[in-house]
């Protein structure tokens, strides 16, 4: 299925798809670096529109959103392709491949029927990078929305400006991968790049939608002090003090198996240095902690949680009902 701006635009004799920031220049027949995206006879065509390749009904901590619609579920799709090749990648069988045949067609409308269906309150684009589907997600988002049904896209935030501008009033909210602070690292093993992400952060906090960040902590790689302070002081300085913050456990996979797994103390001391940095909400993922959020002035335990389950939530209308102080999310 074909679309109109503000998918690519065209050129002399080739078009530009404007979905992310690698911004490829196709020319007839030529596919872009996510394999999925095509110059069709001066149109760009999305390979996979209506290709699910993978689908779930998920916890929305599960994604991880931790300040927006606790306890609710969401309906969780994914199709093949990507923009980054990052070499950890957990989905690489689907994300490190542009072939969609083994992939079920559903239409926008069957999808958010099913979200009706299953009583989830939002439908999460996730699993490979959502950024590449866009066409397809933002037609099942439009159709989510006229239901009541919010939209969540769980990326690597190398959108492309004009596509997170198309994305206002479409989405709501985003869990964006910062995944180290090295400009070199993004460009030689993700093939992404840093300054694209973090102007997208500023971005996505500037336009106002939710957003919390998620830093999976690679030994060796991107477990610094140093680099963990740069973006704990980034997220603080930048995107603000009530962000929250997901530090992750990495475990060996795909090109990175001869790795060892992430040790609790590298994720105690980036938890450690978020604090430091300021930070009110830093949740440690993948590792069996539990991840309660506190009242950031006095303590207080608001939402307890265990694994993905949420055991007791007394936020009272975005507040903390010992202190009265606004805790900032997404939370009716």
């Amino acid at each position: 299925m074909s679309h109109p701006n503000p998918f690519f635009k065209q050129n002399a004799n080739s078009i530009t798809c404007l979905l992310c920031q690698h911004y490829c220049q196709l020319k007839e027949g030529q596919t872009g670096i996510c394999g999925v995206n095509k110059n069709k006879k001066g149109i760009l065509e999305n390979l996979v529109y209506g290709k699910v390749s993978a689908i779930n009904i998920d916890p929305i901590e599960k994604k991880p959103l931790y300040h927006f619609l606790p306890s609710s579920m969401s309906l969780s799709i994914g199709t093949v392709g990507c923009n980054f090749k990052c070499p950890f990648c957990q989905n690489w069988q689907i994300s490190q491949t542009s072939d969609a045949s083994n992939a079920q067609n559903v239409t926008p409308k069957q999808l958010v029927k099913l979200a009706k269906e299953h009583h989830c309150q939002s439908i999460s684009y996730t699993y490979n990078e959502p950024t590449i589907f866009y066409p397809f997600a933002k037609d099942v988002a439009l159709l989510a929305k006229q239901e009541g049904i919010k939209n969540i896209f769980v990326s690597n935030g190398f959108e492309s400006p004009e596509i997170l501008e198309d994305m206002v009033g479409v989405i709501d909210a985003f869990n964006i991968d910062l995944k180290s602070f090295q400009s070199d690292y993004y460009k030689k093993h993700l093939k992404g790049s840093l300054e694209g992400v973090l102007k997208s952060l500023r971005t996505i906090k500037k336009r106002g939608f939710w957003l919390e960040v998620t830093t999976l902590i690679v030994p060796n790689q991107n477990d610094s002090q140093e680099e963990l302070r740069q973006i704990a002081t980034f997220i603080a300085q930048e995107l603000g003090v009530n962000t929250p913050w997901h530090i992750s456990a990495f475990y060996p996979n795909y090109k990175e198996r001869h790795k060892e797994p992430t040790p609790l103390t590298s994720l105690e001391n980036a938890y450690a240095l978020g604090k430091e940095a300021g930070l009110n909400h830093i949740y440690m993922g993948n590792i069996g902690k539990e991840n309660p959020t506190l009242c950031p002035s006095c303590q207080e335990v608001l939402i307890e949680r265990v694994g993905f389950r949420v055991s007791k939530n007394i936020i009272n209308q975005g507040r903390c009902p010992k202190c009265n102080t606004t805790i900032e999310g997404v939370w009716k």
